[in-house]
């Protein structure tokens, strides 16, 4: 019996996924609950199992194509099988190219398309007019029967709106220049994909505002240096992060407005704190949260921080744990970065940018020149729900707790 392995919604809503790999190949048997593929879904990688037993027939698409939900990923039957139903699976992937071409019927020259739908061409033919951007339908024969030969391919004076023929997944891949020169496309897919979505999104939906501060460090800066080695001895690596985050909680306690979303014409004031914070990988940034950030010690706070991060970056975060924050801390000055302008992650009221730590020379009050460890940051924050002077009251606060560290912000 065949069974056709479509890809599942994953209970996320998803519309589309991306493949990652193929953990099996045509003609290898599979046991049900066997993980086949990987699919990148949202801004997490999850494995799929085969939902029964049986040998790979027909693998359907390949590594780095982008998957509609519902879609034919295999086809999963008998080994020695003789099946019609296969050739079923293929005519799906056949009419999506049909259908292009015959939204493209006005530009297709039907004397070099044999009965199946197929250009006439030699493959050192295509080969050519693959590299140059040619539309092999668009372009007349002048062979037997309609062949298109080497002299028939236009010059590239002649190709400003010619785009390569359609893929068998359907995709229509866009010349490689412009009127201009030389250009690369890359495809807005996967987690870059999500990403523009999500701040396009937040951008539509709040009226953004951000306000700059300059913090005294330099006696958190001593703090973090005596208890390093100590919470090292423990295999925790101590950074500012963590000390910002029991303070960013702190103020978010006393100004909740900071801690709250819209919804509907209600403002919900967040009574937990979900704190994300912003990773970046080889594939976009990742927002992984630490929940209930407000019941956990400084130590645990780190330990959840550097987890959370490798497993972003090797791509085996759960998407839960990409979910449900409250609050978003953005790390820019981890690669140099000083003052942004961050976007709120959607469904937040605020996100905190932290610049990169620098030395500046101050006068203390005898006027002496001493150096001052000074961190940079941006507050950015929804107008909608905040107002200008709470979140200066919230920064001023913050400013107050980082300058100024107690016990507190070890525990």
């Amino acid at each position: 019996m065949v069974f056709e392995f479509r890809l599942p919604d994953i209970g996320e809503g998803i519309a589309e996924a991306e493949i990652v790999e193929w953990l099996v190949s045509e003609g290898d048997s599979v046991k049900s609950d066997q993980t086949i593929i990987k699919v990148e879904t949202d801004k997490a990688v999850a494995d799929l199992p085969s939902p029964v037993s049986g040998t790979i027939l027909k693998i359907n698409f390949s590594k780095g194509d982008t998957v509609n939900v519902g879609a034919v990923l295999c086809v999963i039957g008998d080994k020695d099988e003789n099946i019609d139903n296969k050739r079923n699976v293929l005519m799906k992937n056949e009419n999506k190219v049909m259908k292009i071409q015959e939204d493209n019927k006005s530009n297709i020259n039907k004397n070099n398309i044999n009965l199946n739908g197929k250009v006439l061409v030699s493959p050192v033919v295509r080969k050519i007019a693959l590299e140059k951007g040619f539309d092999l339908t668009t372009v007349k024969g002048s062979g037997v029967n309609g062949q298109i030969l080497i002299s028939d391919l236009p010059s590239e004076s002649k190709i400003p709106e010619i785009v390569e023929s359609p893929r068998p997944n359907g995709i229509i891949s866009q010349k490689k220049y412009d009127q201009y020169g030389y250009v690369e496309r890359i495809p807005m897919k996967g987690v870059r994909k999500v990403i523009a979505q999500n701040m396009i999104n937040s951008l539509s939906r709040t009226a953004q505002v951000t306000a700059m501060e300059d913090i005294g460090v330099t006696k958190l800066w001593d703090l973090r240096l005596r208890e390093k080695e100590h919470f090292a001895i423990e295999g925790v690596k101590l950074t500012f992060m963590p000390f910002v985050i029991n303070a960013v909680i702190k103020a978010l306690q006393k100004f909740p407005k900071m801690n709250s979303s819209i919804e509907g014409e209600n403002i919900v004031l967040k009574k937990y704190y979900n704190i994300g914070v912003a990773v970046q990988t080889d594939v976009g940034l990742m927002v992984p949260v630490i929940k209930i950030a407000e019941r956990k010690s400084i130590s645990e706070i780190a330990k959840e921080i550097e987890s959370l991060a490798e497993k972003c970056r090797d791509r085996t975060i759960d998407t839960m744990d990409l979910k449900g924050s409250t609050f978003t801390i953005t790390n820019y000055g981890s690669i140099g970065g000083t003052y942004a302008t961050p976007i709120i992650n959607p469904g937040e009221s605020a996100i905190l940018g932290l610049g990169k730590i620098f030395d500046r020379a101050v006068l203390d009050n005898s006027g002496s020149v001493k150096n001052v460890k000074i961190l940079p940051i941006s507050l950015t924050f929804d107008h909608q729900i905040v107002d200008g002077a709470e979140a200066t009251q919230f920064i001023i606060y913050l400013k107050e707790l980082l300058e100024s560290p107690d016990e507190e912000l070890l525990k």
